[in-house]
C-alpha cells in the first residue's frame, strides 16, 4: 500500500500535483493500493488495476487503520466523460475564404502544421481561432496522454480531472522561452506540451523573439522536449499542430492589391528573416490568405456557407481511416508518418511520381518538404475517401507550399 498527497500542518491531506503519471508508475512497479486526496481521486481512477481510498484528513486514516471507520475503495468506468462541447463561433459565418477553409480541412484532418501569411484584415486570426471548433475528436488514450501533461503542469482540478477537448493554446508574443518550450528549478510543461495532440497558435509570429522560435525546431521534429536540471533530466511531449500567421513585410501590404506596400526590399527581407528557413521548413502548409472581395460579401445573406459541424464531420471520417491503417503502426494520424512508413503507405503511380519530380526540380523543395507534400497528399486522399494517392491529390499538396514556391 502507497500513501500520496500532502499532509497540512491541521491533519488535512491536500491534492498534490502528477498524480495520473505517478499512479501510472506505482502500477507498473508493483503498489496495487493506493491512499491519497481525495482531490486527486477522479484525476487517479483513470487509471485501471488499482484500488484507490480517498483519504480527507489524517484522522480518518488512523481511525481506518484502528477499525473505528472505513475507507471505502473509489471505483469509476474507463470512459471518456460525455460533455457536449459549445463553441461561440463557427465557419458557417465566414463569408469566402473557401480555399482557406479546404486547407484547414486538410490540416485538422492530419495533425499538419499550418502558417497563413497576408494583409492585416485578410482574417488570419479569425480563421485560426475557430479551428478548435473543427479539431477531431480524442480517443480515450489520446485523453489520457493529454491529461498527464496537465498534471504535471498543476492544470487538473476536481471539477476537470480529465481533458477531454484537444487543446488549443495561442501565447502572446512577449512569452518567454521557458514559458514557451518548459522549464523552471521544478520544470514543468511549457505551452508546446500543453498543446499535445492539439493546436499551438503563434499569432504575429514575426513578432516572438527569434531564439525563442527557434526553441520549437527540435521539438516539432522529434515530438518531444527534454529539459535537463542538476535533479535530473525531464522529458516531455510536444506532438503538435503548429498553426501561425504572420503578415508579409513589416507595413503588413506587400503584395496587396489595394494597398500599397511602403516597405523597402530591405525591410521586406529583414521582416522575413526574422522566421527561419529551417523552422518553417518544418511546417507543412504555407497559405496566403488575402481579404474577401465586396463581391463575396455583398450576398453575405443570402450565401450559404459550410459550417463547422459539416467540416468536423470530414475531419473525423478522414481520422477514423487513420485509426484503423496505423492501427498496428504505433501512430494516430498522418503527420507522424516516418520515412519508413511513408514509403509503405504514400506510394505514387506514374503520373503522380512524374508530377512529384517536375515538382522538384522546378521548386527546388529540401527532402523533408518532398515528405511533408506526400503526407498532405496522403490525408487529401483520405478526405476523398480514396486509398491510392492520385494526382490531383499530390498536385493540391504540392500547391499549399507557397512559400518555397515563392523562393
Amino acid at each position: 500500500m502507497l500513501f500520496l498527497g500532502e499532509l497540512s500542518l491541521d491533519g488535512r491531506i491536500n491534492r498534490v500535483n502528477g498524480v495520473l503519471p505517478l499512479v501510472i508508475g506505482l502500477k507498473e512497479s508493483g503498489f496495487h493500493k493506493i491512499i491519497l486526496p481525495i482531490e486527486n481521486i477522479k484525476e487517479a481512477a483513470l487509471v485501471q488495476g488499482v484500488e484507490l481510498y480517498p483519504a480527507n484528513d489524517l484522522c480518518s486514516l488512523i481511525n481506518n487503520f484502528t477499525n473505528k471507520e472505513e475507507i471505502s475503495p473509489y471505483y469509476s468506468k474507463r470512459s471518456i466523460p460525455q460533455q457536449e462541447i459549445h463553441f461561440k463561433e463557427d465557419y458557417a459565418e465566414v463569408k469566402g475564404q473557401e480555399t482557406v477553409k479546404r486547407a484547414i480541412t486538410v490540416c485538422c484532418a492530419g495533425a499538419h502544421g499550418l502558417l497563413f501569411v497576408g494583409p492585416p484584415g485578410a482574417g488570419k486570426s479569425m480563421m485560426a481561432k475557430r479551428i478548435p471548433t473543427v479539431l477531431p475528436d480524442m480517443t480515450y488514450e489520446e485523453c489520457l496522454e493529454v491529461t498527464k501533461v496537465y498534471s504535471v503542469a498543476g492544470e487538473l482540478s476536481e471539477a476537470r480531472p480529465m481533458i477531454i477537448q484537444r487543446p488549443f493554446r495561442a501565447p502572446h508574443h512577449t512569452i518567454s522561452g521557458a514559458s514557451l518550450a518548459g522549464g523552471g528549478s521544478k520544470p514543468k510543461p511549457g505551452e508546446i506540451s500543453l498543446a499535445h495532440l492539439g493546436v499551438l497558435f503563434l499569432d504575429e509570429m514575426p513578432e516572438f523573439n527569434r531564439n525563442v522560435l527557434e526553441l520549437l525546431r527540435q521539438p516539432l521534429e522529434d515530438h518531444t522536449i527534454t529539459i535537463s536540471r542538476k535533479e535530473g533530466s525531464f522529458t516531455f511531449p510536444t506532438d503538435v499542430m503548429l498553426v501561425a500567421a504572420s503578415n508579409p513585410c513589416k507595413c503588413g501590404y506587400f503584395g496587396d492589391e489595394t494597398h500599397e506596400c511602403t516597405c523597402t526590399q530591405t525591410q521586406i527581407n529583414q521582416y522575413r528573416s526574422k522566421l527561419s528557413g529551417p523552422l518553417l521548413d518544418r511546417i507543412d502548409v504555407h497559405l496566403d490568405i488575402f481579404p474577401v472581395s465586396y463581391k463575396e460579401l455583398e450576398g453575405y445573406e443570402t450565401q450559404v456557407c459550410k459550417s463547422s459541424a459539416d467540416i468536423r464531420r470530414e475531419v473525423n471520417e478522414a481520422r477514423k481511416i487513420q485509426l484503423k491503417r496505423y492501427k498496428t503502426e504505433g501512430i494516430l494520424f498522418n503527420s507522424q508518418l516516418t520515412n519508413r512508413l511513408i514509403d509503405k503507405y504514400c506510394t505514387l503511380d506514374a503520373d503522380g511520381l512524374e508530377l512529384i519530380r517536375l515538382a522538384f526540380q522546378r521548386y527546388a523543395f529540401s527532402a523533408r518538404a518532398h515528405h511533408k507534400i506526400l503526407k498532405l497528399a496522403r490525408t487529401i486522399a483520405d478526405l476523398a475517401g480514396v486509398e491510392c494517392i492520385q494526382a490531383v491529390h499530390l498536385a493540391e499538396a504540392i500547391r499549399y507550399r507557397t512559400l518555397d514556391k515563392r523562393s
